[in-house]
């Protein structure tokens, strides 16, 4: 197949899959919002770098370092929290530290809103979302869900709110994995990762829910014993396409856990990045809702049945 015909597909596969989003959320009442790519402020996640650059003009005009939005999260619960009502975006965002195969500093995230909706309901609208992009493949996925603790019994035989540390890290000892500096969840995330999604089926989507309250990011948590982290993360095949949360609207429990977030930053050496006080400032006034994120090059990916990235970007960060 020549460049030339690569590209074409690529470019209408992309253009056809943001037709069928469009439309599905259209039908759903679902309103499209775009929101800026630059802050001056970033994400706290110690686990995301982010891009900055220098606005070089009048300083009336609000701090003159500016970060690349890493999602469009924040200035859509803003527009939430002002009464917009159930919305969505799809566009750029950017991530600073990895490229090649599996990934491109500069990507698509879709990402939407309802308000009224758990977790739960938007999993499955989420699912019904990629099972109709599947159809327009002529695939015909399977789905099946599980709670984040039935999943590790089911594939791995272990609790993963009861079992120890070391019972996490035992069945990864294969894979030479330096230990030092690593928490629980990072062992939990590393089961997942080489363990459990290698093994889900490639047309099958396998939604994932209720996750330890340590993973709680942006989420609220459900008391219960244990308690949990009201979020999902959808899969199609080995690959996570999205996140999702029961949304978090408690201003002072936003706060505590960016704050949280730069204290790990700091533990590992990397800069503490300004709380999004804009953000804080309207939380208390966001409606109950879920969202989710929805990463379109790794859906684009598994569309085209490729496992790199570079096949289904027009010029990819080493030739943009």
């Amino acid at each position: 197949m020549s460049n030339a015909t690569a590209t074409y597909r690529q470019a209408f596969l992309r253009a056809r899959v943001y037709r069928e989003i469009r439309d599905f959320l259209a039908m759903r009442s679902v309103l499209e919002v775009e929101t800026p790519m630059l802050s001056a402020s970033g994400n706290t996640d110690p686990n995301i770098e982010s891009f900055t650059t220098h606005f070089t003009g009048h300083r009336d005009a609000g701090s003159a370092e500016r970060w690349l939005r890493t999602s469009p999260e924040f200035p859509l619960k803003r527009l939430l929290a002002e009464g917009i009502g159930d919305c969505y975006e799809l566009g750029r965002v950017f991530r600073n530290g990895e490229a090649g195969r599996r990934h491109n500093p500069e990507f698509t995230m879709l990402e939407w809103y309802r308000v009224g909706w758990d977790h739960l309901t938007l999993m499955h609208e989420a699912c019904d979302l990629v099972a109709d992009l599947l159809v327009m493949m002529r695939r015909r996925p399977d789905r099946q869900k599980f709670s984040y603790r039935a999943l590790f019994l089911q594939y791995l035989s272990i609790d993963p709110f009861s079992a120890t540390e070391a019972e996490l890290a035992a069945p990864l000892a294969r894979f030479s994995i330096d230990p030092v500096g690593l928490s629980r969840d990072d062992w939990l995330d590393l089961l997942i990762t080489h363990l459990i999604q290698p093994q889900f089926p490639v047309d099958r989507i396998t939604m994932v829910y209720d996750y330890p309250a340590s993973q709680c990011a942006l989420a609220r948590i459900r008391l219960r014993d244990p308690p949990v982290a009201e979020r999902f993360e959808l899969y199609l095949g080995p690959y996570e396409l999205a996140n999702g949360y029961h949304e978090l609207f408690d201003a002072a429990e936003q706060r505590t856990r960016f704050q949280r977030d730069n204290a790990r930053r700091r533990e590992r050496g990397l800069r503490e990045v300004p709380l999004d006080e804009n953000l804080l400032a309207v939380l208390g006034r966001m409606p109950a809702c879920a969202g989710v994120a929805l990463g379109i090059e790794r859906l684009l990916m598994c569309l085209a049945q490729t496992d790199d990235i570079r096949d289904v970007l027009a010029f990819d960060f080493a030739r943009a």
